[in-house]
């Protein structure tokens, strides 16, 4: 079997906290027009407003903001209120600046993996917000090298990981996302954990691949040490 050297880790709800903030303050939109639009009405509009805004302003807070605003300018008819418009825009500004809380067991199982593999960060977001994240999520210094991307694919993973490491097949990729992080991984060749989160994107869900056998599923990031030794 190949020798694992090289494995790479999401950000976002695999490393740290993220979909929480999203859903506190689509709580607060849902809030804000709860009087032109049913709750899950207004859900499945934003939703669509966010998929189709993908490959206009890409993965992150500030397309997810501009999606608001046009979700309520869409449900309202164009009668949404500038105070509405301006409470939605300091809402995004808001998550901008939210505080980093990392996940259960992330410190220690960077740190035990430091120095025998190649770590690398891979991440699709906002370039500025992810860099944020980063730097005060004290993290940073575990990684050989950081990817900030702007969507996740087969291609994108051969890349990375032939570029900070020897290519995929001796790679691996960890992350909460199966469409994003998994999924892709496999297909350019490495193995794919995935690790679930309570929170995850709608966007982001897929099936599971459980007939591939560079797949794998664990409950935490404790679970993965065991699991890269095993390999």
């Amino acid at each position: 079997m190949t020798r694992l050297t090289t494995i790479g880790f999401d950000a976002d709800d695999t490393l740290w906290e993220n979909e929480h903030f999203f859903r506190l303050t689509q709580g607060h939109f849902t809030e804000l027009l709860s009087g032109y639009a049913e709750p899950e009405h207004l859900a499945a509009r934003l939703l669509e407003a966010e998929k189709r805004n993908l490959a206009h302003y890409g993965f992150g807070i500030k397309g997810f903001t501009l999606s608001m605003i046009e979700t309520a300018i869409e449900v309202t008819d164009g009668k949404v209120p500038g105070e509405v418009i301006g409470r939605i825009v300091n809402a995004g500004r808001e998550m901008l600046s939210h505080p980093i809380e990392t996940l259960p067991h992330v410190h220690d199982t960077l740190e035990a993996l430091t120095g025998n593999h190649t770590l690398v960060l891979i991440t699709k977001g906002d370039l500025f917000d992810q860099e944020r994240k980063l730097a005060q999520s004290g993290l940073g210094e575990f990684f050989n090298a950081v990817e900030i991307v702007s969507d996740k694919s087969a291609a994108t993973y051969a890349r990375a990981f032939s570029a900070h490491g020897d290519g995929p097949d001796r790679a691996m990729m960890v992350g909460n996302s199966l469409r994003s992080d998994v999924i892709p991984a496999i297909e350019a060749g490495g193995w794919g954990i995935h690790v679930p989160h309570q929170l995850t994107w709608e966007y982001e869900h897929a099936d599971e691949p459980k007939d591939t056998p560079r797949y794998r599923k664990i409950a935490d990031l404790s679970q993965l040490l065991p699991l890269v030794d095993a390999l």
